[in-house]
């Protein structure tokens, strides 16, 4: 009885921990929104989101920047969720249980926790030099998709851990392959924590600069990147480098890319909610 007292009171004080870490950070996060809201909401329109950077406040915009920015998320995605799920698909269902196995489970999970300027630096010796790839919307995404696969392999393989191994034992006993089992029945199961942990990885590759500025994107792009190949700027670097000057004017139009950064990530996570419904299926 002792025991279980015990366990209740360490219980409840986790959940009130829980319960006011949470609160906080709604705290925090509004009044983060309320300040940019107060800052960059006269600087938005359309103008905004259409002209080139200037040096003159009242002609500077981000489309430059926005552009740079869905084309490097659009290449990290394309690169990352493919090889991240489908390194959570060997080592659930194929990997044997090892010493090799263990140690890439526990490398996995170390990579996750490393700084994102190192990666910046690894793209920089690889990407940039290596493969001479440049300072180029490839050499980013491709950092980025570095700094994001060990989240995405990590949620992969709790989502595919979740489906219930009878699930898989039924498939068996009616004749089924490993390889029909995994894609006919665990991964449609797993794919809606897939998708929750991939966009949640996104959302911290959409608001890296470091890595971004080590290998070279430029602060200042007078130009639209049509292609891989081609110099880049993203949203983050731009705001950072309007926030570090003195103009005034500058700091609000800094805010005001926090907003669309922002509108960005929302709209990217509703359609990751609306992905997440659409493929889900009940157990």
């Amino acid at each position: 009885m002792r025991r279980l007292r015990v366990r209740r009171a360490i219980g409840g004080a986790f959940a009130l921990l829980c319960f006011t870490a949470t609160v906080i950070g709604f705290v925090v996060l509004g009044a983060l929104l309320l300040d940019l809201w107060r800052d960059g909401a006269a600087y938005l329109s359309w103008d905004f989101l259409n002209a080139f950077p200037s040096r003159f406040a009242a002609r500077a915009g981000i489309k430059p920047a926005l552009v740079g920015t869905l084309w490097v998320l659009g290449l990290t995605a394309a690169f990352s969720f493919p090889i991240g799920v489908a390194t959570a698909i060997w080592l659930e269902e194929y990997a044997p249980n090892n010493r090799l196995t263990r140690l890439i489970q526990t490398n996995i999970a170390n990579l996750a926790g490393v700084p994102a300027i190192v990666y910046g630096i690894l793209g920089l010796a690889i990407f940039v030099r290596a493969l001479a790839l440049g300072r180029s919307v490839l050499a980013g995404a491709l950092t980025l998709a570095l700094l994001i696969l060990p989240v995405i392999i990590i949620a992969a393989q709790e989502a595919i851990r979740a489906v219930p191994n009878s699930i898989r034992l039924g498939a068996y006993a009616l004749g089924a392959t490993r390889w029909q089992t995994v894609r006919h029945h665990v991964l449609p199961l797993a794919i809606p924590g897939i998708l929750t942990g991939t966009i949640l990885a996104l959302s911290r590759a959409i608001g890296e600069a470091a890595p971004l500025i080590m290998i070279g994107a430029l602060a200042f792009v007078p130009f639209v990147p049509n292609s891989p190949g081609d110099a880049f700027t993203v949203l983050p670097i731009q705001a950072f480098n309007w926030i570090s000057r003195p103009q005034a004017e500058f700091h609000g139009l800094a805010a005001a890319a926090g907003l669309v950064l922002l509108a960005v990530l929302l709209t990217m996570n509703a359609a990751a909610i609306l992905l997440r419904n659409r493929y889900s299926k009940p157990w």
